[in-house]
C-alpha cells in the first residue's frame, strides 16, 4: 500500500512538473530531457509512468480538465442562480488559468492537440454541455430569454472564453484577463436577457460581471456572494 501511494505521488509530481514545462514551451518545443528536469525524475522513472511525451501531455490535459470541470459541476449542483453561476464560472476559470500551472498547461496543450495521434475533443464537449445546462437553469428562472437557442449559445460562450483567454495570454501574459472576461459579458448579456425584465432587474443582471470580477479579486470565497434573485 505504501509503495502504491508513493507511485501515485510520483505520478502526480511528474504531471505537475511537466505542466510547468508545457506551459512555458508548448508541446512541440518541450523535450523529454526538459520534462525530466522539470519533473525532477530520471528518464527511467518518467517512462515507468508514461510511455511517451504524448502520454504525459494527455495526462496533463486530463488533470486540468478534472480540476476545471469540477468547478462547473460544483456550480451546477449548487443553488446559485444560473446566469450568475455561468458568469462566475468564467471568472473562476480565469483565476485557475492565471494561478495553476496544470490548468494553464492543459489549456495550452488542448489548443495544440493537432500534434497528438488522438483527437482531444472531450473537454470541449463537456464545457459546452455545462454551459447549456446552466443556461437552461437561467431560462427557467426568467433571467435568460426563453427564445434563446441554447445549443448555439453554449457552442459560442465556451469558445468565446477560450478565445478571450488565448488572446489575453498572447498580448499581456493574461494580466488583463479579468478585464477582458468582464468585457466579454458586457457584449453577450444584452443578447441573453429577456425583453420583459423590469428596469431594476435588468440593471442588476447587467451589473453582475463587474460585481463578480470585484469579488473574485477579493479572494477565495468572496466570489459567490454577489446578488440573490430579486
Amino acid at each position: 500500500m505504501a509503495q502504491q501511494q508513493r507511485a501515485i505521488g510520483t505520478r502526480a509530481a511528474i504531471i505537475r512538473g511537466a505542466a510547468v514545462a508545457f506551459r512555458e514551451h508548448g508541446y512541440g518545443s518541450t523535450t523529454l530531457a526538459g520534462l525530466e528536469v522539470a519533473a525532477g525524475v530520471s528518464k527511467g522513472a518518467l517512462y515507468f509512468h508514461f510511455a511517451s511525451k504524448e502520454a504525459l501531455a494527455l495526462a496533463v490535459i486530463e488533470a486540468q480538465h478534472e480540476a476545471s470541470i469540477g468547478l462547473g459541476q460544483r456550480l451546477l449542483d449548487g443553488t446559485m442562480p444560473g446566469l450568475q453561476a455561468l458568469i462566475l464560472m468564467t471568472f473562476e476559470l480565469a483565476a485557475q488559468v492565471q494561478d495553476e500551472p496544470v490548468v494553464s498547461a492543459g489549456i495550452r496543450l488542448t489548443m495544440e492537440a493537432s500534434n497528438f495521434s488522438v483527437p482531444v475533443v472531450g473537454p470541449f464537449h463537456d464545457w459546452i454541455d455545462v454551459c447549456g445546462k446552466v443556461l437552461r437553469r437561467a431560462i427557467d428562472e426568467g433571467d435568460v430569454s426563453a427564445d434563446l437557442n441554447v445549443e448555439a449559445a453554449a457552442h459560442f460562450i465556451s469558445p468565446a472564453f477560450t478565445g478571450v483567454q488565448t488572446v489575453s495570454q498572447v498580448l499581456t501574459g493574461r494580466a488583463d484577463l479579468f478585464q477582458r472576461v468582464e468585457e466579454m459579458w458586457a457584449l453577450l448579456l444584452p443578447g441573453l436577457l429577456p425583453a420583459g425584465l423590469t428596469d431594476e432587474r435588468r440593471a442588476k443582471l447587467t451589473a453582475l460581471p463587474a460585481q463578480v470580477r470585484a469579488n473574485c479579486a477579493a479572494g477565495p470565497g468572496a466570489a459567490g456572494g454577489v446578488a440573490d434573485r430579486a
